[in-house]
């Protein structure tokens, strides 16, 4: 397949590798791009394409390796493997990068029930060190005064606000936002139907059937349109007889003719997908099931009663005004509209000595999306650390990031 490239990125990409390869006197380069952006919207395959085209050699790191059993392995292997990429510039004689996919998922901290290990902080720590000092990498337990060649870093995430907010500041990472346009969506979804005989206005006509869909939405409705002609297949041979057909066989793999890519039939099974993803969205089972659980095992504190008491007046008679509650007006309204934008709400406290330091821990609850529920919780979180710190925490929950952090209540009980 003739895939697009779009000039955007591979620019971005090119003069990022350059730039580290080149002497600029007086110019202090950083060492690692951060490309971010939104799901499926193919940061990954965009750089292998780019990295063909400019004959760029890679080492690959995933964020599932970022996590170890032994405390120190995930920090030792990206030392290793800058090492091993720096060789290879010397022996292949043509530019290497190391690139470390899905770095929010392996170092970043999403919520309260994320957990930040050891390692986190040694990978983070290690980046770091490594943006300062590229020619200067050495292995645990061993010393090497010579210089090594700088090798470009290229990370891939979703959310970059995540991540220890010292690795991402200009001078060590500068940070890319890849969310392709209409025409770059066009370009890129023209090159995955390259072979299928669809028009350019019949592409644009299917873009804008989906505006909303990420890249990756367009390339799994072309391996769909596939299925009719394997559940034939499936049906022909036989369930009973489909494992020894296929992995078995001295009839060699089927052949399958290419389906018919009419724009109605990839509408129509577009369509079907953006339906399946709706049902996910508005399912929250989880949801429903930890509410049957929390109604069962776990009574939250009721709101308190505003009632009024008496107080004498400078005249010498008595007046009444409301007891002021826990929550105040003003933090009701905040939970009610960040529920509104379908958020979600939880809690967490601090003392006064960790406090200084941002060790924030959770309050214990899941997140919340009833107002009632929100704001009993509430109310038992600030009797219970009423001498801490407690804060209001709104979360996306479809791009698992932190939308609002609120500090509702001081030490001493001060709001």
């Amino acid at each position: 397949m003739s895939y697009y490239i779009a000039p955007r990125f591979l620019d971005k990409i090119a003069v990022h590798i350059t730039k580290n390869f080149l002497n600029l006197p007086g110019v202090r380069v950083p060492l690692i791009l951060g490309i971010h952006g939104r799901k499926g919207e193919g940061k990954t395959f965009q750089c292998e394409l780019a990295f063909e085209k400019m004959g760029v050699e890679v080492t690959l790191i995933s964020g599932g390796e970022l996590e170890s059993p032994d405390a120190g392995d995930p920090a030792r292997l990206i030392r290793l493997r800058y090492r091993e990429t720096a060789e290879q510039v010397k022996v292949r004689g043509r530019m290497c990068v190391l690139m470390i996919n899905d770095l929010d998922a392996g170092a970043g901290r999403f919520d309260e029930g994320t957990q930040y290990t050891v390692n986190t902080q040694l990978v983070n720590a290690t980046l770091m060190n490594i943006a300062d000092n590229p020619t200067d990498v050495q292995l645990p337990g061993s010393y090497d005064s010579n210089p090594i060649r700088r090798v470009p870093i290229i990370v891939t995430g979703n959310d970059f606000s995540t991540l220890y907010a010292p690795l991402i500041r200009d001078g060590r990472m500068e940070k890319f936002y890849w969310e392709p346009n209409r025409d770059e969506k066009v370009g890129i979804v023209g090159g995955i139907f390259a072979d299928d005989g669809l028009s350019a206005r019949e592409v644009e006509q299917f873009v804008d059937t989906f505006p909303n869909q990420s890249i990756d939405f367009f390339s799994a409705v072309r391996s769909r349109i596939y299925d009719e002609q394997i559940r034939k297949f499936i049906h022909e041979i036989g369930f009973e007889h489909i494992s020894l057909r296929i992995v078995n066989s001295v009839e060699g793999p089927p052949t399958f003719k290419k389906p018919n890519f009419n724009l109605s039939h990839l509408i129509e099974s577009g369509h079907f997908m953006v339906g399946e993803q709706k049902r996910v969205e508005n399912s929250q089972l989880v949801d429903e099931y930890n509410r049957l659980n929390r109604g069962r095992g776990y009574q939250a504190a009721p709101p308190k009663i505003e009632t009024p008491i008496s107080q004498p007046s400078t005249n010498g008679s008595r007046q009444s005004e409301p007891l002021n509650t826990h929550v105040s007006l003003e933090t009701q309204e905040q939970i009610r509209q960040i529920l509104s934008q379908g958020h979600k709400v939880t809690f967490e406290h601090v003392d006064e000595r960790r406090f200084r330091t941002g060790a924030w821990q959770s309050c214990g609850t899941i997140h919340i999306d009833a107002e009632s529920d929100a704001i009993s919780t509430l109310e038992s979180h600030l009797t219970e650390y009423s001498g801490e710190y407690v804060r209001l925490v709104g979360i996306d929950p479809k791009a698992k990031r932190r939308v609002v952090e609120t500090i509702i209540q001081r030490p001493n009980g001060n709001n």
